[in-house]
């Protein structure tokens, strides 16, 4: 497919887009922001901690057992120390712009390709609603 081709223009202007996201003194920050924490390794062992902790209770209350109230509280007192950190509060602030950015921008793409034209700011509302769709297998054509 000729529009996938390195040198054609949709690729170009793919790539041109990745270098003003990239160049972005906003998205430089999320990234140093990302950086900072990875460096420091106080804030990425409490985070780890915190996100193995997580996943194990969630393990263990998806498998139908009971969570100790005090599992919980250590839980939660590793989370909120967690959250009193700068670097990792920072990191997740950080990371959550960045995924924010990511589904923005893919949001953006897919309706185009499925609108067959650049949405508009009414094309993103009603994706955002959710009401645009025409019901099962309607297709609106915007995000469904």
């Amino acid at each position: 497919m000729k529009i996938l081709e390195d040198d054609s223009a949709v690729m170009s202007k793919a790539r041109e887009l990745c270098s003003t996201i990239a160049e972005d003194a906003d998205f430089q920050q999320l990234l140093a922001k990302v950086e900072t924490f990875l460096h420091n390794d106080e804030a990425r062992l409490a985070y780890q901690s915190v996100h193995e902790s997580g996943e194990a209770l969630n393990q263990k209350q998806q498998a139908g057992l009971e969570l100790a109230d005090s599992e919980v509280a250590q839980f939660e007192s590793a989370r909120k120390s967690l959250l009193t950190n700068p670097i990792a509060s920072e990191f997740l602030g950080a990371q959550k712009d960045l995924e924010s950015l990511q589904m923005t921008v893919g949001r953006l793409v897919g309706m185009t390709l499925e609108l067959g034209r650049v949405p508009t700011s009414e094309d993103i509302a009603q994706s955002q609603s959710g009401g645009c769709c025409g019901g099962e297998g309607g297709g609106g054509g915007c995000g469904c």
